[in-house]
């Protein structure tokens, strides 16, 4: 028997079991409490649906020592997912994906005699190009008459970002960054155009819900939360449908923005993006990295290149618009190693929830075998008044390859950029990030890039990750 491991910092909520980290590798721990419903879950024959239709994670029992012996039922141990992402991190249509992937394991689970026990959106991962559930615990036998406990959840986490992101504007999906539990409907309800009163599953699901959840909290809770007094198998799965159908309804135009066309409208010929496609495809092959993080990714033409040299390439990008395009070329594509992701580096994902330990930073979820930081330099030095240190610092706590692009004043962008600002930036030269990129990592090698005054270096970190 192994020795026991620890139990991870964010599972802490469900009775059912928890996670630990034994040696590198995530068990999980189902307890005594959870017996029967885990049984049902495998006997009933839901598991192998949901495992078989790319639902579920499928995991094999474990013969290990449990951390809880007192409590503990059985060791899994899952099959690990490359990349843990949160909504908040999420596009339109990816987080759109999970909603209506959460709505499909409920529709199973009924079929099986069995319901979704919550609807929480951390509960779901981007693997092979799919959103998948990760919590094998999420399930319970199914109660006639007793109403599905994860409605609110489900639209505090999937419908309310997601009218918002389509109605008013695709970056409110951030004030999920200040709801851990999902935007509150009498918020979302407020915030949102009167027309949305006249489109029946949002007047249900969100204005008349959120008015329900008033009458809750003042005390008025005779009716269930899906509005019947009783609740049959046929009234839960016209719940699931008429979700489905609120969600379906959802489009998203990105429309203009800032970056999604940035390589027809900025300097870039057609030979020198041949000639940076040949840099990447070069470090890649060097560096050889399992997990690379493209920083400042656009719509995901470099991470591309990672992704088709085998690597789980997580392609991230400050611009709402170009990650929906990098995520919709993904699943057109139906690319499996690439995960596009809206992250601002300036003020990347912070710890969440319960003494900030329930949802990781983003630092947290590296270290990483490589980094690309193409044309990004200048807009973390001259955009953002980056000292060149701190950026050779912030890299080096994470990356330990880096494939970095230096773009000079004289370049057309960084003189654009300013034109419409004092320049202040005597620091910013091709020395002084040499000098101090220098004290966190080791130049294997520099190229100039073809037709630019750009120059494009590699770099090893100098300390272990």
């Amino acid at each position: 028997m192994k020795q026991q491991g620890s139990k991870h910092a964010s599972s802490f909520r469900d009775p059912s079991g928890f996670i630990f980290n034994l040696d590198g590798t995530i068990y999980r721990q189902i307890n005594q409490s959870y017996r029967e419903d885990y049984d049902h879950l495998l006997s009933s024959g839901l598991y192998k649906s949901l495992v078989e239709s790319h639902l579920l994670v499928d995991h094999r029992e474990a013969e290990i020592s449990p951390p809880d012996s007192e409590a503990a039922y059985k060791i899994i141990r899952p099959t690990s997912v490359a990349f843990i992402s949160y909504p908040y991190e999420w596009c339109f249509s990816a987080l759109r994906q999970a909603a209506l992937a959460t709505l499909a394991i409920q529709d199973l689970a009924l079929d099986h005699g069995m319901i979704l026990k919550d609807a929480s959106a951390y509960n779901i991962q981007f693997s092979r190009g799919k959103p998948l559930l990760i919590d094998t615990l999420s399930f319970q036998r199914m109660d006639e008459g007793r109403p599905w406990d994860g409605y609110r959840q489900f639209c505090q986490h999937f419908l309310a970002p997601l009218t918002l992101m389509a109605y008013r504007d695709v970056r409110l999906s951030k004030l999920l960054l200040s709801f851990i539990d999902g935007i509150p409907l009498d918020l979302t309800s407020r915030l949102l155009p009167r027309i949305t009163y006249f489109r029946p599953p949002l007047l249900t699901h969100i204005h008349l819900h959120s008015k329900f959840q008033e009458r809750v909290s003042s005390g008025d809770a005779r009716i269930d939360s899906t509005g019947s007094k009783k609740v049959t198998l046929n009234s839960l799965k016209g719940l699931t449908q008429s979700l489905r159908s609120a969600i379906s309804s959802l489009k998203l135009d990105p429309g203009k923005t800032p970056w999604g066309d940035y390589y027809d409208t900025f300097s870039y010929s057609d030979e020198t993006i041949s000639h940076k496609e040949d840099l990447v495809r070069e470090f890649i092959d060097k560096a050889k990295p399992t997990v690379v993080w493209d920083m400042g990714a656009n719509t995901g033409r470099f991470s591309r290149i990672a992704s088709s040299m085998g690597a789980y390439t997580i392609s991230m990008d400050i611009d709402p618009g170009a990650v929906e395009d990098n995520y919709r070329q993904m699943v057109a594509n139906s690319e499996e190693t690439i995960l596009p992701l809206v992250v601002d580096l300036t003020n990347p994902s912070p710890g969440l929830g319960w003494q900030l330990r329930e949802r990781d930073n983003l630092i947290e979820r590296g270290p990483v075998d490589a980094v690309l930081a193409l044309a990004l330099v200048h807009h973390l030095a001259i955009g953002n008044n980056l000292p060149l240190r701190e950026i050779a610092s912030f890299f080096a706590r994470f990356s330990k390859w880096l494939l970095i692009e230096f773009v000079p004043k004289d370049d057309v962008q960084v003189q654009r950029m300013l034109s419409v600002r004092e320049d202040i930036f005597e620091g910013y030269t091709k020395d002084a990030f040499e000098t101090e990129f220098s004290e966190f990592f080791e130049f294997i090698g520099q190229s100039p890039l073809q037709d630019s005054s750009r120059t494009l270096y590699t770099l090893k970190n100098l300390r272990a990750l």
